[in-house]
């Protein structure tokens, strides 16, 4: 393969059942990093707001700074990453990753925060391409549903371990300090993927020369397949984005939670995706990717009308309604990722994944923007606006509900052998 614009057989390299459970264990832990440093910002809106002397809505710009990067890098990507080695890009890619982190762990201002954040956007939004990329390369199609609940168990990783312990340091030892322990992390992962991934280069046999990359870019996005999955990606990232980056300040400012005890909310929310994430991805290759997409985006709405319009109450309600948000929310995009690894030709998927990755990167990005648009503070320290957020993320999940259907694998629309 290589380019987006060619249709030759990508052949993958052959995995021992061993070998591949590790392979997918290492790039979920790849993943868990890219995921922590995303998610981390969002419970820590109260300690920047502190430290920085900032709003609510100048959180959610370091969060849209972050998903907008992401998304250009992810549009950039599609011209490069079908012409190396997977695995030689994703350290390459990890390791610019690593050094965006302790960026933002020394930032001595806002200012150079939101660079940092930018920074970790353009390599982070590539390594997410990367990785459904692999996955799209190794692992048989009819089992790509539960390889990708496998990777996406690095949400609950992140939530679990990552997230709480990343609160919790920043409670006692200053909003920096989860960014160090990104950086110490990527580190080990780094090292344990540049010693057992394997070369994923089976697509390299036919370099598209450069003078085609364009045209081969501009024609992902005229296949009328794949304008039906990007908007899709769309509206299901800025769905969420919408109301996740502000959980943290609206717990901290309405109901009285105090910044540490943030940590048990997520970490309630993680366990329980933990033990779901790979049920769903299984769920999914029995039912199939639109079934399964459609019943946990309308789970999904419920929680979230429900947490955008929290009245007070004590903090164990809060813990024990969590597990119902994650789980719902995080769950849907399960067998969305299965489901975008089947829509592009086998020789489109790594330029068609990392164009999906930016177009997801965009949506949460605008969501984030949109969100941190109808928030206030009131003279009291309350933010204000945030149940309107939650009627527009369930009004967008319904229509991905209707959309998702207009989302067909490229198998199903190859016409008939006689």
């Amino acid at each position: 393969m290589t380019g987006p614009g060619l249709s030759m057989p990508v052949p993958a390299p052959a995995l021992t059942p061993a070998r591949e459970r590790l392979v997918l264990w290492l790039l979920a832990l790849t993943q868990f990093t890219v995921i922590m440093d995303f998610m981390v910002m969002m419970p820590l809106a109260p300690q920047l707001m502190s430290a920085f002397s900032i709003t609510p809505a100048a959180v959610s710009g370091a969060v849209s700074a972050y998903a907008w990067c992401a998304g250009l890098s992810g549009l950039l990507a599609v011209m490069y990453i079908d012409r190396f080695d997977r695995k030689q890009l994703l350290l390459w890619m990890f390791a610019l990753f690593t050094l965006s982190n302790l960026a933002c762990a020394l930032a001595p201002t806002f200012e150079v925060l939101i660079a940092s954040r930018a920074f970790a956007g353009v390599t982070g939004g590539v390594l997410g391409a990367i990785i459904m990329a692999i996955i799209g390369d190794l692992i048989p199609a009819e089992r790509r549903g539960a390889a990708t609940g496998v990777v996406m168990t690095s949400f609950s990783m992140a939530a679990v371990a990552g997230v709480p312990t990343g609160v919790m340091l920043a409670a006692h030892f200053g909003w920096a300090s989860p960014f160090y322990l990104l950086v110490v992390l990527s580190v080990l992962v780094w090292v344990l993927a540049a010693r057992a991934l394997p070369a994923i280069d089976g697509h390299l046999g036919h370099p598209v020369p450069l003078k085609a990359v364009l045209p081969n870019l501009l024609a992902l996005y005229k296949v009328p397949n794949h304008l039906a999955a990007f908007v899709l990606s769309f509206m299901n990232m800025a769905t969420g984005m919408l109301v996740i980056p502000f959980i943290s300040p609206v717990m901290v400012s309405n109901l009285g939670i105090a910044p540490a005890e943030v940590t048990y909310v997520y970490l309630a929310g993680g366990v329980a995706t933990l033990f779901t994430a790979r049920r769903i991805g299984r769920w999914s290759d029995r039912l199939g990717a639109h079934k399964v997409y459609r019943y946990m985006a309308l789970a999904s709405a419920v929680p979230m009308l429900f947490v955008t319009h929290m009245p007070a109450m004590p903090l164990v309600a809060v813990i024990l309604f969590f597990p119902f948000f994650m789980t719902a929310v995080s769950g849907r995009t399960i067998p969305l990722q299965a489901l975008m690894t089947t829509v592009p030709e086998p020789s489109r998927r790594g330029g068609f994944l990392s164009a999906n990755s930016a177009i997801q990167s965009i949506g949460s990005g605008t969501g984030a923007l949109l969100g941190g648009m109808t928030l206030h503070t009131d003279a009291a320290g309350h933010i204000i606006g945030y149940g309107l957020n939650g009627w527009l993320a369930a009004g967008l999940t319904v229509l991905s509900v209707l959309w998702v259907g207009k989302v067909r694998r490229a198998a199903d629309l190859k016409p008939a052998v006689a």
